[in-house]
Formats: structure tokens, C-alpha cells, sequence
């Protein structure tokens, strides 16, 4: 049976176009091409970012950030109970009215009480404020593309991402281009266990589970080319992203401000314009110039509207934060809550009422480039 499924799989029609088969993928000539076998190389290189990240994380950005004068909150610890633990880890993050009261009989505690242990378990829930992993793997991840596709014809000519395919030799740079980019976001998938979670988490999951279902789709059907520069599209903003964090965290505030209304403009060019307006029209058009449709055709097509799709949802995000900053300032990530202290809680029980319904209308805190 494992016999007929590993055919199965592995049959031709799925992942390369008509008269096209794997004995035509074999290196000859000069000719190198993708194995699915070097996909087993992401693992240990997402392991090795993780040990990296954790090296700069500890041994470089703190430092830096004791230096720059950037410091995190002092945040006071939830003190231990299991029911309110569980609530909060099983249930919901915000306690409605309704919960608040169950609680209170639960565990026998008074309102306040309880709600000043939520809103301390939610701080600890959030990112500290001195890690800028993410905007230095960006930048090297951006440049380590555009030395791999400055001087390709296919970066100017998008119909040339189809000359000859599927019958392309893999150049090296493209070969350490994705095993970067791979382990890098199946390193952000191993580590949503232990980071923090967002309001976005789902779509986190979603967007680094498609993008490496279709790294890896796109290093077997060897769609490499066009891969490369869905990789470098997204990259370039994320940079700006992660910038203007480091920079708010910091206190440079014109700075993060100016970064963020860059990194705006920049993420509306790449992701809504040249994303789909380009690259997906050049996976939906000029394949059928060389080739009949196949089902690695429409895969690929689809993993690419799902990746659009998530643009369009964080695009909404994004706006909100920038409606945030024109009409009062940056504060920050829009996914994570912002944090609160003790003394925000109110005293008077209307007001708790009130507090409680907004807090529920910031959202559940649920990465990820």
C-alpha cells in the first residue's frame, strides 16, 4: 500500500506539465536540478536559526539595547492558579462580565483581584522590547536575494522565468537563497510554541505553513525561479516593518514614524501591486504560452491567492495603525494588546463594565517577514 502511495505522490502529472518526466529532471551536461531530497536540509537550518536567534537575542541585541538606553517594562507575575490558568489558556484572554463573576465564586476571589491577575498574565503574554531578530534576518535575507537575482534576465523579463521550463539548472545561488528562506520560516513555525501569541496567530500559522508548502512545491516542480522573487517581493517590506519596531522601542519616534509610512507605501507596492498584478499574473498567463495546464499549475496558482489573501488582511491591519499614527502616534505592533498596568483597573463596578467590554473590543492577543 505504501508502494501505491508513494506512486501515487510521486506521479509525474501532478507536480510537471505533459511529456515532461522525472528521468528528464536527472543532472547531465552541466545541468543541475532540484531534488526533493535537499528539502531535508531546511530542518537543521531551522534549527540553527533558532540557536542563532537565540545567540543574537542574548549576546547582541541586549547589549545593544542597554546601550541605545531601550528597556522593557518591569512586569509583575500572575501569582499560580490552576482555574484561572486555565481559563485563560482554554477560554479567552478578556473575561467578559459573565466570566468574571463565575470566577470570583470559582476560586473565591474578588472582582479586582482577579482582573488584575488577567491583566498581569496578559503582560506576561507580551514581547519584550529589545529583540530585533526579525529586521536583521530581513535585511541579510533581502540582500542575499538581490545578489541572487540582480544580474538574471527573468528579474526584468518576467516571461524569461518560462524559458525553457521545466528544464532549468539550478544555480547555486539559488540553491542557498532558499535553504535560507525555508529555514527561516519553518524556524518561525517551530518557535510560535514558545513566542509570543498574537491577535493574528491563526493567520501566522496559516501564512508560514502555506509559504513553505509552497517553497517547497515550487523546489520540486522546479518553479524556482519565479520562487526566488515571490521570496524577495515579500522581503523588502518586512525590513521596514521590523525597522520601525526596533526604532519605537528605542524612543526615536520621528524615526519609527517616518520607517512605518515608508514601509506602508513599500508593502501597498509589493504585496497589492506587484504581487498579484505581476507575479501571479505571470504564474497564470505565461505558463500556458509553453505549456497545458497541469495540477501543479493550479496548486501553485492557489498557494499564491492564499498568500494574497493574508496581504489583504494585514493590509487592514496595517491601516489601522497608520490611522493610529496620523491621528495620535505610533504605540507599536497592532496585533499584540498594549500593556496595561494594575492601576488602570477602575473602582467604580459601572465602569468595570465598561473597562471590560472595551478591553474584549481590542481583541484576543492570538510571529511572522
Amino acid at each position: 500500500m505504501l508502494h501505491r502511495v508513494s506512486e501515487w505522490l510521486w506521479w509525474e502529472r501532478l507536480w510537471l506539465p505533459e511529456k515532461v518526466s522525472w528521468s528528464d529532471l536527472e543532472d547531465s551536461e552541466g545541468c543541475v536540478y532540484a531534488k526533493a531530497s535537499q528539502l531535508y536540509a531546511a530542518l537543521p537550518c531551522a534549527l540553527c536559526m533558532l540557536l542563532v536567534r537565540f545567540l543574537f537575542e542574548r549576546y547582541l541585541a541586549i547589549p545593544l539595547a542597554d546601550l541605545w538606553g531601550v528597556r522593557d517594562r518591569v512586569r509583575l507575575t500572575a501569582e499560580t492558579n490552576p482555574v484561572l490558568e486555565k481559563h485563560f489558556c482554554s477560554q479567552a484572554r478578556v473575561l467578559s462580565q459573565a466570566d468574571l463573576r463565575s470566577l470570583c465564586k470559582k476560586t473565591s476571589w474578588p472582582e479586582r483581584k482577579v482582573q488584575v491577575w488577567f491583566k498581569r498574565r496578559r503582560n506576561q503574554e507580551r514581547p519584550g522590547l529589545r529583540k530585533s531578530w526579525r529586521c536583521v534576518f530581513y535585511l541579510f535575507a533581502f540582500v542575499a536575494g538581490a545578489l541572487a537575482l540582480y544580474d538574471k534576465p527573468w528579474l526584468y523579463n518576467l516571461k524569461e522565468v518560462w524559458a525553457g521550463f521545466p528544464k532549468q539548472s539550478m544555480l547555486p545561488s539559488q540553491y542557498y537563497y532558499y535553504l535560507l528562506e525555508m529555514g527561516f520560516y519553518l524556524s518561525l513555525l517551530l518557535s510560535l510554541t514558545f513566542d509570543v501569541k498574537r491577535k493574528d496567530f491563526k493567520e501566522q500559522v496559516t501564512h508560514h505553513i502555506a509559504t513553505l508548502t509552497q517553497l517547497s512545491f515550487s523546489w520540486i516542480s522546479n518553479y524556482i525561479r519565479i520562487g526566488t522573487l515571490v521570496m524577495a517581493c515579500h522581503d523588502s517590506a518586512d525590513i521596514l516593518l521590523e525597522g520601525a519596531k526596533v526604532f519605537n522601542y528605542a524612543k526615536w519616534q520621528q524615526t519609527a514614524n517616518t520607517m512605518f509610512v515608508v514601509f506602508t507605501a513599500l508593502f501597498t507596492l509589493t504585496r497589492l501591486v506587484i504581487f498579484p498584478f505581476w507575479l501571479i499574473h505571470c504564474t497564470w498567463v505565461y505558463p500556458l504560452e509553453e505549456f497545458a495546464p497541469f495540477f501543479g499549475y493550479y496548486f501553485f496558482n492557489v498557494m499564491l491567492l492564499v498568500l494574497q489573501i493574508l496581504h489583504l488582511y494585514w493590509a487592514v491591519l496595517i491601516s489601522r495603525m497608520l490611522l493610529k499614527l496620523i491621528f495620535s502616534k505610533l504605540d507599536g505592533d497592532d496585533r499584540s494588546d498594549e500593556e496595561e498596568d494594575d492601576s488602570d483597573l477602575p473602582k467604580e463596578r459601572n465602569n468595570k463594565l465598561s473597562h471590560i467590554n472595551g478591553s474584549g473590543a481590542r481583541g484576543r492577543g492570538a510571529n511572522g517577514h
